[in-house]
């Protein structure tokens, strides 16, 4: 009889992709139809979650084929990330996009992604401290303490890392095992071995101006096939965004939310205060903050239901790209470095409003400036080399409380609310990575404001 229902189920998400597939045959615009995606999830699975709740062997088993929509498509842009930076950074040299404020706009890319961070910190102090959180007051059951259990086994290796070491791990030993993803700081390490790539073809191309001129062709071959590609998978958004947000709604602890919902609430309330943070700053360079809004919505929702800054990137770089006027050198330095650099969500407010709950525990006021000033450089400092995926935060909690000296059992007794919270922490680091891309491109003269004030949605 379950596998009956199960397959019933199955259906019933075929039948929504179809629907969601006729609305593409009918060119409905791609931000309706990912919100549609995004509604019919929400529904479909908050009514699984109604008749069978969250363990039942119907729901397991029915989410289980929903993750090979879901999780597949994750997968398919995941697989593109790192050929797309690699490429998009090596073309902007031989398209003579980077030569000559390569250092300027580095220099302000992982700026205003430290300093929002740090802003960010002062937003999540300042939310703990508005709720009046208390870590004191969590109970640990089961789960918990199994959590607590793994994040001792990484705590030695946090504590003893310093900033130079943090520094250090941005640097490629190895290109190629880096092209894999195999470390956190993986995207970066492509992206300064693409640098050395596009800095060495300016030499080849002055003194060989064959080979330079060859080299330059190939790339651009291969910079149209990867964006070929990206646009192939991200025709597939809709579908992804409903069954990972059919996953979610389904799965989720309602109970475990009620108890932690003042945290809940208090995190969401800071996380949409550094979102109009992020506007106000379009606003101060007269940029109409309601076209960032418009433009950037379809890949935000995307990177909220997804919980991944790394999957959502070659989204990030359309999106800066087609839609807001961003370079492409830009876009892809903003995109890149965001994902380790900076994570105004994950890596700023986070790990604030952590240290603010612990600090009476540890016998440390939590409001006295001292402490909200050291917690803030603390955040910003400590905010390289985060994650761009799921579990990001966590290390990037694990960090500071450790510097700090402050408990991190508190960082396991969350683990019932981390999914719905990392959502929204995920869609902050990505709104902060194209905020520091239009806000670059604006200040080196590279920003191309018709694109940025069309009023209509480039289709993916």
């Amino acid at each position: 009889m379950n596998a009956l229902l199960i397959i019933i189920n199955i259906l019933v998400l075929f039948a929504l992709m179809f629907g969601l597939f006729m609305m593409q045959k009918k060119h409905v615009s791609f931000s309706k139809r990912v919100f549609t995606a995004l509604g019919l999830g929400i529904i479909f699975g908050f009514i699984i979650h109604l008749i069978y709740g969250t363990t039942h062997e119907v729901t397991t088993g029915s989410i289980d084929w929903f993750n090979i929509v879901g999780y597949g498509y994750v997968k398919l842009l995941q697989m593109v990330v790192m050929p797309l930076v690699f490429i998009s950074i090596v073309a902007a040299f031989t398209k003579l996009k980077l030569t000559k404020n390569i250092g300027k706009i580095s220099f302000l890319v992982i700026g205003i992604l430290l300093g929002t961070t740090a802003i960010s910190a002062a937003v999540g102090v300042g939310s703990a401290l508005g709720f009046g959180l208390d870590g004191i007051q969590l109970n640990a059951g089961d789960a918990e303490k199994a959590r607590n259990a793994q994040l001792e086994e990484r705590v030695a290796g946090v504590e003893n890392m310093t900033l130079p070491q943090q520094i250090i791990e941005l640097i490629p030993s190895n290109p190629f095992q880096d092209l894999t993803g195999a470390r956190p700081t993986s995207t970066i390490a492509v992206v300064i071995f693409a640098v050395f790539i596009g800095i060495a073809y300016l030499g080849v191309k002055r003194k060989e101006s064959e080979h330079g001129e060859f080299f330059a062709r190939i790339i651009d071959t291969a910079y149209s096939i990867v964006m070929r590609v990206v646009t192939l998978i991200l025709r597939l958004t809709p579908y992804g965004i409903l069954a990972i947000i059919t996953r979610v709604t389904a799965t989720s602890d309602y109970e475990a939310i009620a108890k932690l919902g003042k945290f809940v609430v208090a995190s969401y309330v800071a996380l949409i205060v550094m979102f109009i943070v992020h506007l106000l700053l379009l606003s101060f360079v007269k940029l109409n903050p309601r076209n960032y809004v418009k433009k950037g919505l379809p890949t935000l929702t995307f990177a909220f239901t997804s919980r991944t800054s790394a999957g959502t990137l070659p989204m990030t770089i359309k999106t800066q790209t087609k839609d807001l006027g961003v370079s492409e050198g830009i876009a892809n330095f903003a995109g890149s470095f965001g994902l380790s650099i900076g994570q105004n969500g994950c890596a700023g407010i986070y790990p604030a409003m952590l240290a603010v709950m612990v600090a009476p525990a540890a016998g440390v006021d939590p409001t006295s400036f001292s402490f909200i000033l050291t917690l803030i450089l603390v955040v910003a400092i400590s905010s390289f080399g985060v994650a761009g995926v799921g579990g990001g935060a966590t290390f990037a909690a694990l960090i500071v409380l450790s510097i700090m000296n402050l408990p991190i059992a508190i960082v396991g007794l969350l683990i019932s609310v981390e999914p719905l919270i990392d959502m929204g922490r995920t869609a902050l680091n990505v709104s902060g990575a194209m905020t520091a891309g239009v806000l670059t491109s604006k200040a080196t003269g590279e920003f191309d404001q018709e694109t940025y004030q069309q009023p209509n949605i480039v289709e993916a």
